[in-house]
């Protein structure tokens, strides 16, 4: 077996080949802040368009009616956005609807991943909030890690204990790390989705059944026992990452579904008003060497595509999110060292 110099980062930042800017616009930024920087860019990209074209706006309008156009354009675009969102509501809640047996079916498997996880937290209840509950089967892992550690010290390999001391080293601080950063996450909020993302338990499961595949003859009955809770406590830590992540699309569909609502009312009535009352010859001068009609057609313009900008901003974590969790257990879907030689005798 080789040595484990191609072991992810522990975080997902550093796990990533995307600079921070692209990682922070892609996850980390909030919804509502990238929204704005995408306005702004497409209100900083019109001006200047609007300054190298060869045709200005002004004259444009004196032979054709492009802000008209435009701007019907966008109406329909909007009220399609509208339908859009209806849609995904109904997909939201077709997901929580259901006929009673279906409802005891959810409950009752509900109840018996609650008690999974007491069962290995060793305690009698588990918590009833997100942090809180991946907190406790994070630490559920350091403990069985150390126990790990423990039932393999008298061993006679020294290969197989430096190696154990390696996996369990990375475990304890890597749980240590994660927990903190769950101490303040609230639910809704993407910090908890992002914590649980940091926790790489699929890699700790393939270097924990390598570890047993390669020295099976090291391992003692009391070894084999706290290797089997060790991976226990990883796999419904997997499991309850992608619980969670599951009900987070589901919150976050919902208030991207509320937060088009709310824009859309504001830009369908710029929309409109560009439509049944702007008037180029009522708007004269120029700000910064820039026509005025200029400036109100792209302010205009850009408040109306603010529906569709926010639509982009939600579905690019969405989907990054879903690309970066798409297997779950010992699979590495993105880039690693293939290389790496792994003796399975």
């Amino acid at each position: 077996m080789s040595d484990d110099s191609s072991q992810p980062a522990d975080t997902m930042v550093e796990r990533s080949s995307n600079p921070r800017w692209k990682l922070w616009l892609l996850l980390n930024g909030n919804r509502w802040f990238v929204t704005v920087l995408l306005a702004a860019f497409a209100f900083v990209g019109l001006l200047v368009i609007s300054q190298v074209s060869p045709v200005s706006l002004r004259a444009l309008m004196g032979e054709k009616e492009p802000v008209h156009f435009l701007f019907q354009a966008l109406v329909t675009s909007l009220i399609t956005g509208v339908t859009l969102v209806l849609t995904i509501n109904q997909l939201v809640l077709s997901q929580e609807l259901g006929a009673v047996d279906d409802q005891r079916g959810r409950l009752e498997g509900s109840l018996e991943f609650h008690e999974d996880v007491e069962n290995v937290i060793d305690a009698p209840i588990s918590p009833p909030d997100p942090a809180s509950f991946l907190q406790a089967i994070i630490d559920a892992s350091q403990d069985r890690a150390a126990e790990f550690r423990e039932a393999v010290d008298d061993s006679r390999d020294e290969e197989f204990e430096e190696r154990v001391d390696d996996f369990v080293d990375n475990v304890t601080s890597h749980a240590e790390t994660v927990h903190d950063e769950l101490d303040d996450a609230q639910f809704g909020t993407y910090e908890v989705i992002k914590s649980a993302l940091d926790y790489n338990y699929s890699w700790k499961i393939f270097r924990a059944r390598r570890l047993r595949n390669v020295h099976a003859d090291s391992f003692t009955d009391e070894a084999r026992e706290a290797h089997d809770q060790l991976l226990e406590s990883l796999k419904l830590f997997g499991l309850a990452r992608e619980h969670f992540k599951t009900l987070y699309f589901q919150w976050e569909l919902i208030n991207l579904s509320r937060g088009i609502m709310y824009v859309s009312v504001p830009s369908l009535i710029v929309a409109m008003s560009m439509i049944a009352f702007f008037d180029a010859d009522a708007v004269s001068g120029t700000a910064l060497g820039i026509d005025a009609v200029v400036w109100v057609v792209v302010a205009a313009a850009t408040v109306s595509i603010v529906p569709f900008l926010l639509l982009v901003a939600f579905v690019l974590r969405l989907g990054t999110m879903a690309k970066r969790t798409l297997a779950i257990g010992p699979f590495i879907l993105r880039e690693s060292n293939r290389n790496e030689e792994i003796d399975w005798d």
